[in-house]
């Protein structure tokens, strides 16, 4: 605070006058601060447009590794279950090698009595429409046969994925 010693009328008006202009000048700043500009704004706006396209790439890229996952995962299992047909059909050896497709001879609960080879064939068929259900148009199955004895049986299967060229694979050995 001024200490003014008032000895005349002008003192006053001069204390008054700096009072008034402190005020206004206090005023005049608090408005300058108030609210955002524009450009803070739109600088704003980029930062979190380029926050959402990052996540929006992240979520992209979940959903493509969940199918990946899935595909895979019934690759696996599509395997397993043409092991288990193998198992269950020892005597056909050399009947189950190739890429199918099979024929289906009504050997599994048909009034059918099926040989080796005939239920090996009809195995492929099986398996071939499991394949072509339950993975994408494309997907291929292999088995391969090498020994004599011990057999062992190389199951393959393959199915194209989106965005790679060569198509993915899942192999799958047992001997027998």
């Amino acid at each position: 605070m001024v200490n003014w010693v008032v000895s005349n009328s002008c003192a006053t008006a001069s204390a008054f006058s700096l009072t008034r202009i402190r005020s206004v000048v206090a005023r005049t700043l608090v408005v300058k601060h108030k609210g955002f500009t524009l450009v803070e704004v739109l600088v704003a706006l980029v930062v979190m447009s380029v926050g959402i396209l990052g996540i929006a790439a992240l979520y992209l890229e979940g959903l493509r590794a969940g199918r990946t996952a899935l595909y895979r995962t019934t690759a696996v299992n599509l395997a397993a279950d043409m092991v288990d047909r193998i198992r269950a059909n020892p005597n056909a050896r050399l009947a189950y090698a190739g890429t199918g497709p099979g024929a289906d001879g009504g050997c599994v609960n048909g009034p059918v009595n099926c040989t080796a080879e005939q239920l090996a064939d009809d195995d492929w068929c099986g398996w071939s429409n499991q394949l072509a259900a339950q993975l994408p148009a494309g997907a291929r199955g292999e088995i391969g046969i090498a020994g004599a004895t011990p057999v062992t049986y190389t199951i393959t299967v393959a199915w194209p994925e989106i965005g790679q060229e060569e198509p993915a694979t899942y192999s799958l050995g047992v001997q027998q």
